[in-house]
């Protein structure tokens, strides 16, 4: 299996923002050290959340502080971004980290209208104005002479330079739930991520991205390198006990809870609803805090003593899941408490599962690295659409 980390996390004030920034460096170079192949970085703004605030300016630092990680967002809000500004800096960072960039993008946070207002938006129109964001990083990413005129941007461009390391153009991932989804993605041969998708669901799932990825012609180094791409994302949290793990792990949970209702209620306007299709137990304010808990506990995290999330890992190893993004880190969880976690994972949960890919149980990460890096094969039309490939923020804040 591969494993990616993905950060989450909040400083629990302005005082301490300095600190939690310079924390999450040594985390993600940590990462590095114990073997995790990728770092995902979320955008948020204004209430702690994604202490840095800015990812792309971050993501610049991660590359100067670490040599072989991929560096991916999760993701990219594109209406608080100027297209051709964002296609510079994207390209920017893919020439100064060696090609090593990942990027999902999105239309904006479905929770927290406070952000749009912020930037001066709101989201009624935060789809359309992605959309043509999108088709113009694409065209700037393809080379030459860019002239756009759309309803929100107005461009004429002579050529995008630095071009992007990585070609034909950066990669662009999709978060998928339904199984239409999963079947699309696959026959446009789109890189997936998908969030609190239960274990019973994940070989079904699975199955119809591969369905859908012969339907797309596909050749078979290509569905090989796609397969072996498919992420699903997990809280991970690992202690010396079970129990420790549960309670402390909820307890980190409680305050994640706490604090996104609070800025929520404070800070979305009056006239701001959150679609009812778009709520679970975990965001829906109505639900108390023990059956959002539970709901995530079960739905979506990996907890307990390093034999038990070793066996969660080898249980979704067996369903089909070869690349693990893992959230470690919770409400305002102290540096040393999330290192430590991160330790105990990276040091008795990963080497046993490298052992058993070596042994033929699954793909081992030398061969799965070569993959993840080759660059994407997108044959024919759909695949060389502009900002074909969108990943759509699930849940979460």
């Amino acid at each position: 299996m591969r494993f990616g980390w993905l950060t989450l996390s909040l400083s629990p004030s302005p005082e301490e923002d300095a600190d939690r920034i310079g924390q999450l460096i040594e985390q993600v170079r940590f990462a590095e050290r114990l073997g995790f192949g990728d770092v995902w970085l979320t955008e948020h703004y204004f209430t702690g959340e994604s202490v840095y605030n800015d990812a792309l300016l971050f993501a610049s630092a991660v590359a100067m502080r670490t040599e072989r990680i991929r560096i991916g967002f999760a993701v990219v809000q594109l209406p608080f971004h100027h297209p051709v500004r964002l296609a510079v800096q994207l390209a920017l960072l893919d020439n100064l980290s060696g090609g090593r960039i990942d990027v999902g993008v999105g239309k904006g946070t479905i929770y927290n209208e406070y952000e749009f207002v912020g930037h001066g938006l709101r989201s009624d129109d935060s789809r359309e104005r992605m959309e043509e964001a999108v088709d113009i990083i694409g065209r700037l990413w393809g080379g030459g002479p860019v002239t756009y005129n759309g309803k929100y941007f107005q461009v004429q461009v002579p050529q995008l330079r630095p071009r992007p390391v990585q070609r034909p153009h950066l990669p662009l991932w999709r978060g998928v739930i339904s199984p239409s989804s999963f079947s699309e993605c696959g026959r446009l041969g789109a890189p997936i991520l998908t969030s609190r998708l239960p274990v019973a669901r994940i070989k079904e799932r699975w199955a119809a991205y591969e369905a859908g990825l012969d339907a797309g012609g596909h050749d078979a180094a290509a569905k090989a390198r796609l397969l072996a791409q498919s992420a699903l994302w997990r809280n991970i949290y690992v202690a010396e006990s079970n129990a420790q793990a549960k309670d402390e792990l909820s307890a980190l949970l409680l305050q994640t809870r706490a604090h996104m209702m609070h800025v929520r209620a404070a800070y979305n306007p009056a006239d701001f609803t959150i679609d009812p299709a778009m709520l679970n137990p975990w965001a829906d304010p109505v639900v108390g805090d023990d059956e959002a808990v539970k709901y995530v506990l079960a739905t979506g995290s990996l907890y307990g003593s390093p034999a038990r999330v070793r066996d969660q890992v080898a249980e979704l190893r067996d369903a089909g899941v070869r690349h693990l993004l893992c959230q470690t880190g919770f409400g305002d969880m102290s540096h040393q408490q999330n290192l430590a976690s991160m330790r105990r994972f990276g040091e008795e949960v990963m080497p046993a599962l490298d052992q058993a890919d070596r042994a033929g149980l699954g793909v081992g990460p030398n061969k799965f690295r070569r993959a993840y890096q080759k660059p994407c094969n997108r044959r024919g039309g759909p695949g060389s659409e502009p900002g074909a490939f969108l990943f759509q923020k699930i849940g979460g804040a």
